[in-house]
């Protein structure tokens, strides 16, 4: 089995609730994402998707992906996507970082070596681990009152996990901790995901203050420097994200006891193979998970999906739907939020088609 052509198509995805606002006054209102498809010369045909969170939040945006498969797609064609492994070490010696490019063409070729063998892909990442894989909601930065407002909603429709967008004004961010908390049950768990937003005096200012409430810190700094200075001076629970974006970064973490949960983005890291490998040494050594992607639609979270269930339970910290955040599904198959929870697929590959009418004409083909 060899590729014959990689294709990608682009994909508008407006917000469910207009826009979304996080540290620093950043705000997406629309999504551009990538569908990407891999095609074969035997006619079977993978797909994956990149959606970076606009090009302020990691170093990646939208027309970097569809600029870098027409840069990287020549070198991989007449390679056999199944041979995982050997396509990532191709990738790699072909265009030297930009593991979002390699993202989307990565977790297709997942999508293709379930399809080829009849099985769906969290089966091939190591099994099906639960009934179901607990979701979060991200909560967009508001006013206190606001964002409590919200997160009661999202409660009442099944959630008991929320990651609450702060890193702004350290005083409104306390409020917002506090009022988030104080409408929540003691078994709900809530995150406060500053994205780098506070410098390392904020962020202390804001971890003292809310000592007495059970809270997760997510990322409060820019640097790993300052977080782990404010990670060892607090007694919350500690999460760290936007720091952790290779497996030399996560064993420095380690080592330094800098988190008891990371969070692994699936294009943060170059695909399903990448993470996989962080995922399993996370699991090898007790590091629970928030197992996710910077964002997406239907494909994006089938391939969350998948990756989560393959995850054992016990370090599955949490993992989301992006497609319940926006108004666009570009694909039949995805996984469907019920009551707070999904589930992957058990149809081959990741399970889903794309929708051809909603993702339009191919804007990059490499053959």
């Amino acid at each position: 089995m060899k590729i014959a052509r990689i294709v990608a198509h682009r994909v508008e995805l407006p917000l469910v609730e207009g826009a979304y606002k996080w540290s620093g006054g950043k705000s997406v209102s629309v999504f551009d994402s990538t569908i990407v498809g891999v095609e074969t010369e035997c006619g079977l045909v993978g797909y994956g998707e990149v959606c970076p969170l606009g090009p302020f939040y990691l170093p990646a945006y939208a027309e970097g992906v569809r600029a870098g498969i027409k840069e990287l797609g020549p070198h991989l064609i007449g390679f056999d996507p199944r041979e995982l492994a050997k396509l990532n070490c191709r990738m790699d010696a072909a265009l030297k970082g930009h593991p979002y490019v390699k993202a989307g063409i990565d977790i297709a070729c997942w999508d293709i070596l379930g399809k080829a063998t009849g099985l769906p892909v969290c089966l091939l990442m190591g099994g099906r681990f639960g009934e179901s894989v607990r979701l979060y909601r991200a909560i967009s930065q508001q006013p206190p009152d606001v964002m409590a407002r919200n997160v009661a909603g999202y409660r009442a429709e099944g959630y008991t996990r929320f990651q609450l967008k702060v890193g702004g004004d350290p005083d409104q961010d306390i409020e917002r901790i506090r009022q988030v908390r104080a409408i929540l049950q003691p078994t709900d768990r809530l995150v406060a995901d500053a994205n780098t937003g506070w410098t390392q005096h904020e962020a202390m200012r804001v971890v003292r203050a809310v000592r007495d409430i059970d809270v997760y810190i997510e990322q409060p700094c820019l640097t790993y420097e300052e977080c782990l200075a404010v990670r060892r001076h607090t007694d919350h629970p500690f999460v760290l994200d936007e720091n952790v974006d290779s497996l030399d970064m996560l064993l420095r973490a380690r080592s330094d006891l800098a988190m008891d949960v990371v969070n692994l983005k699936i294009s943060k890291l170059g695909g399903l193979t990448r993470t996989k490998q962080v995922r399993d040494l996370c699991v090898s050594v007790g590091i629970a998970m928030t197992l996710e992607d910077s964002w997406g639609g239907d494909v994006t979270t089938a391939a969350i999906a998948h990756l989560a269930h393959s995850t054992p339970e016990e370090l599955r910290f949490t993992s989301t739907d992006f497609n319940s955040y926006v108004t666009v599904s570009n694909a039949i198959g995805a996984p469907q939020r019920e009551l707070g929870v999904m589930r992957a697929s058990n149809a081959p590959g990741l399970g889903v088609e794309p929708r051809r009418e909603v993702i339009g004409p191919r804007v990059v083909e490499v053959s």
